[in-house]
């Protein structure tokens, strides 16, 4: 009897593993097993986002490329599925949200995200506010190689061959064709707009690209602090990044960067030639420059307004100073001149 139930037991299993393998191959919606993502996948999936990144911030879209896929295991890591953590950053000044990860030690604490984007977002951040990183920065953006070893050196991780597994990653996967192509401007294929909507940000706006930077146009209402929850940027970013002051009026039809601007204009633009009444803030919105490189460039002090007619040098140093206009003493009152000669 005891064999009897036995058997019938076995024969019942199989029967339920039969249907549920039935199941499986006849609806494609069922899963018995969760399926892994590939190196491939995950690249396609997030290409462009490292593309944006690079555009937004200067880190090579390659070398983020890569440390997604080593340290969230191609998205598949603990952190990655259940944190949105693609980078492995740790709760080091971070007031978010937290999961908690075996790492070098037991039970470490890592950041969480609300999704891969904001992931994204602030391994960009994490790398340009970080003093031991800002040596990366003067590094040539196509130079992979050089950004790999940067990171190794600047204390990333800990692994002693850290830049030679993601030069490894990016050499295999040709990941520096996505550093070239924006680098060439080339980002046909990659609305910008709708990319932010589809990261679950509101972008009501077309987002366009001068120098290679992110930048809209304003429209009547607009302000920076409503700019900054449309477009998901930080606190400061709008600010920093267009020389403005805090108590601002943004006028219609101003152009706002959404990244930092460059060190000089894109090639083809080797000078501009001041037009009456235009200040050096202007110029530097309209070519997309840092308005101190753009003073350094021209031999000018901060503050200074060049005279119309001026070639003004935009990618490279002038090697004479620029005239310049000079301030102009205001005429003093007949009054006043009497009130002073008497005191």
């Amino acid at each position: 009897m005891k064999q009897m139930r036995y058997i019938l037991l076995k024969s019942s299993l199989y029967r339920k593993s039969a249907l549920v393998l039935l199941a499986g191959l006849l609806l494609p919606g069922i899963h018995l097993t969760a399926q892994k993502m590939t190196r491939e996948q995950y690249i396609s999936d997030y290409s462009d986002l490292a593309m944006r990144e690079m555009v937004r911030a200067g880190i090579p879209a390659s070398i983020t490329l890569a440390q997604g896929c080593l340290e969230s295991d191609n998205g598949n890591s603990r952190l990655a599925v259940r944190g949105n953590n693609h980078f492995g950053i740790k709760c080091h000044d971070w007031n978010g949200k937290k999961i908690y990860h075996d790492d070098d030690r037991r039970k470490e604490c890592f950041r969480h995200y609300t999704s891969p984007y904001e992931s994204y977002m602030d391994h960009s951040e994490f790398l340009r506010t970080g003093s031991r990183y800002a040596s990366l920065f003067e590094i040539d953006p196509q130079d992979y190689r050089a950004w790999a070893k940067g990171l190794k050196s600047a204390g990333y991780a800990t692994a002693n061959n850290y830049a030679s597994m993601l030069i490894r990653i990016i050499e295999e996967n040709q990941l520096y064709q996505f550093d070239q192509l924006v680098m060439e401007g080339n980002l046909e294929g990659m609305d910008t707009t709708e990319f932010l909507a589809s990261a679950g940000i509101s972008a009501k706006r077309t987002v366009l690209y001068n120098n290679r930077i992110e930048y809209i146009r304003t429209e009547a209402g607009d302000t920076p602090e409503s700019l900054r929850d449309e477009l998901g940027l930080y606190k400061n970013e709008i600010y920093r990044y267009n020389d403005l002051s805090r108590d601002v009026d943004l006028e219609p039809g101003t152009i706002l960067y959404l990244q930092p601007k460059r060190k000089k204009a894109a090639p083809g633009h080797e000078t501009h030639i001041v037009e009456a009444g235009q200040t050096m803030y202007e110029i530097s919105q309209i070519y997309g420059v840092k308005l101190k490189q753009l003073y350094r460039m021209n031999l000018l002090t901060e503050g200074d307004q060049p005279l119309e007619g001026t070639e003004l040098y935009l990618r490279k140093r002038k090697r004479e100073p620029v005239l310049k206009l000079e301030p102009v003493e205001e005429p003093v009152e007949e009054e006043e001149m009497q009130f002073r000669f008497d005191n």
